[in-house]
């Protein structure tokens, strides 16, 4: 493998401050060390500030273990040559006498604050607003996960967006999490190179009397000189870490850079400006300050405010010229229809009155309850439901609401914002007042009631559900109504393409060789029009591939597949242990259906006598309301030849009616039959 410039110099950058710790290094060479160390600073320092946001130096964790390491190797290194030979370099004398005006006292005291400023405000704060932004962001975590898969689900961001979005969202957790543990570095940095000063101070005192020859005083005088001047050179490179360290987990702005964010901040207020101007010249006149200084600095704040005044002015000038030629323009120009041609599967429209349900900042949940409908659909049928789009309708009533299924309104409702719905489950017998209304996902009979009422209702034995349970619970009803038609070939090649890794040899015998994905397609609509789950896809396609190669009749292939479904359909409708009734249909009838059944290339229909028709419906009818009226789905049992054609037959006028063939129910089903449907 190929080593890169960049790995190598990163190699040598590491190796050179384990070797420094090791072997003696010249002066010239520390002098040389020292300014790149102070560059390397300087860089981070700037970087820090001017990155538009924390996650673009993800890296810096890391390069503070880096250069802290770096710094120590040279602090090490110039400590040996204070203590061997006195002569440390240009850059360490030089930082101790310049630095420190040539006096002991004075670069003493700058020494001592230069280490106070570091540890008591720059470290101090940098690890504390780690610390605190680390657990902030991971407290954050799942609430910015449901903001991503609500914007997913309403189509806001597409799945690509999405994953980038959840990525970020880990990189911040780590980078700040890493960013917490490395501010203890930071801090342990300081406190090394405090100590290693102390020990060059002490350290030389003693090698100048006892080896050197020298006195006391000659021995203060030149080794506090470099002590000051291998602290400075040390403290002023780790106190920019330190300070580009607090810069960057502070840094809240991702929009522009520090400098723009901090001017346009602080002077962007013309009567701000003009109140700090009045009060500067004020100070200047009236008090023995010094009104020069304190009458220019006001007059400077005053011109600074009027300008801005100024400029603020011709920008929203600009700004509104601006807006009426975009809107001209927009007049002129030939319109784009491309975008109009798309039609979401699924949309939710709402007045504005329903607008708090549906934002998050308001405290709406609506948005995660569209989450769990998809979730819950999918467990239930085992189909994926497309996005949900939700969007507002000024031309709606403010608490009105429309379900589109591809564009086109399929049902309605309208909510009471701050009220509930109660609903009578049959036994309770004590009214309470309210407004009379319908529940709108099965049309029965509620009231709307006050949050005050809410307790007596439930106490009552009501059963009470907010506003956006009913809005949820009216959507997934019609989500479920429909799923067939949303059931897309891409879809099923997407389902396909779940199971295909571990049945590969189903997959290749059934498709293409025997049916196409758009005759899977035409199948599993077929169940899901029923209500019938496809999750169990393998058992499906078994079955398919068994009688595929007898007939490519979709709606037979679909009974075959019922009755291979047989255990699922039995737990769906039948409880266990107990006797279910059901209605039966009368022989005679099932005669009658099977010869008036037509084959044609395109598919089976029913070419029965409307006399005959309407004699069925109506005993239908009658025996669906003897079953309604005790509290019993209406399921009528048929053989199975006869099965898909009755059901063909009663859909369009009794859509809740469960039609079972005998092949479909577990031999430890119990049924009772109630009734029969037949005809004079």
């Amino acid at each position: 493998m190929k080593m890169k410039k960049t790995d190598l110099g990163m190699g040598l950058y590491l190796l050179a401050a384990i070797i420094f710790l090791i072997i003696p290094i010249p002066s010239w060479l520390l002098d040389f060390l020292l300014a790149f160390n102070i560059s390397i600073a300087m860089i981070v320092l700037f970087n820090a500030m001017f990155v538009k946001e924390a996650l673009e130096m993800s890296f810096f964790p890391t390069l503070l273990l880096f250069t802290t390491i770096f710094r120590i190797s040279l602090n090490v290194s110039s400590t040996k040559l204070i203590l061997t030979t006195g002569e440390p370099g240009n850059v360490v004398e030089t930082f101790g006498s310049f630095v420190g005006g040539g006096n002991l006292i004075i670069g003493a005291i700058v020494f001592v604050i230069l280490i106070i400023v570091q540890f008591m405000v720059i470290n101090k704060g940098s690890e504390r607003v780690s610390e605190v932004t680390a657990r902030f962001t991971l407290d954050a975590m799942p609430g910015k996960q449901m903001a991503i898969d609500a914007d997913l689900n309403t189509g806001a961001i597409t799945d690509e967006q999405a994953k980038q979005r959840r990525q970020k969202i880990q990189d911040e957790s780590s980078f700040f999490g890493a960013m917490d543990g490395a501010t203890k570095y930071v801090k342990g940095d300081a406190t090394a190179g405090l100590l290693i000063t102390l020990i060059n101070f002490a350290g030389g005192m003693a090698m100048g009397i006892l080896y050197n020859g020298l006195s006391a005083s000659e021995a203060l005088e030149k080794f506090t000189i470099l002590t000051i001047g291998d602290g400075l050179v040390s403290q002023i490179p780790s106190l920019m870490i330190s300070l580009a360290t607090g810069i960057l987990v502070t840094k809240a702005s991702k929009d522009a850079d520090v400098g723009d964010v901090l001017i346009g901040q602080l002077f962007s207020i013309p009567k701000v400006l003009y109140m700090v101007g009045g009060s500067m010249v004020l100070l200047g006149l009236v008090t023995p300050l010094n009104p020069v200084v304190f009458c220019l600095y006001g007059a400077a704040f005053l011109a600074t405010g009027y300008m801005i005044q100024q400029k603020t002015g011709k920008e929203q000038i600009e700004q509104e010229v601006d807006q009426e030629e975009v809107s001209a323009e927009e007049i002129r120009r030939p319109e784009n229809v491309t975008s109009l041609l798309q039609v979401d599967p699924i949309e939710l429209e709402f007045g504005y009155g329903i607008i708090p349900l549906a934002d998050v900042n308001q405290g709406g949940d609506l948005l995660d309850r569209v989450v769990m409908i998809r979730r819950q659909v999918a467990l239930e049928l085992g189909c994926v439901v497309p996005m949900i789009r939700l969007r507002d309708n000024i031309q709606l009533n403010p608490n009105q609401y429309v379900i589109k299924i591809k564009g086109v309104a399929v049902s309605e409702g309208e909510i009471l914002f701050d009220h509930y719905m109660a609903m009578n489950p049959g036994y309770v017998e004590e009214e309470i007042t309210g407004i009379p209304t319908f529940e709108p996902s099965f049309h029965l009979p509620a009231i709307w009631i006050t949050e005050g009422q809410r307790e007596r209702a439930e106490s009552l034995g009501y059963t009470v559900v907010d506003p956006p349970s009913i809005i949820a619970t009216h959507l997934t009803e019609v989500i479920r109504q429909h799923l067939d038609e949303l059931l897309t070939r891409q879809d099923v090649q997407n389902l396909i393409n779940n199971i295909q890794e571990a049945n590969t040899t189903l997959i290749s015998e059934l498709i293409p060789k025997l049916l196409s994905v758009g005759e899977i397609q035409k199948v599993l609509q077929n169940l899901l029009r029923e209500g019938i789950s496809i999750r169990d896809l393998v058992t499906i396609f078994e079955t398919l591939a068994d009688y595929a190669a007898t007939t490519r009749d979709t709606d037979v292939l679909t009974e075959y597949v019922r009755q291979s479904l047989k255990r699922a359909i039995s737990n769906k409708y039948f409880p266990v242990n107990e006797p279910t009734s059901v209605v039966t249909l009368d022989p005679n009838i099932e005669q009658e259906i099977m010869n008036s059944v037509k084959q044609t290339e395109q598919g089976a229909y029913l070419n029965l006598d409307p006399e005959v028709t309407k004699q069925i419906i109506d005993s239908v009818g009658t025996e669906m309301a003897k079953l309604e009226n005790v509290g019993k789905s209406p399921i009528i049992v048929t053989s199975p030849i006869v099965r898909m054609y009755f059901k063909r037959l009663t859909s369009d006028y009794y859509k809740d009616l469960i039609v079972i063939s005998y092949n479909e129910i577990e031999s430890n089903v119990e049924l009772q039959s109630v009734g029969m449907v037949t005809i004079s």
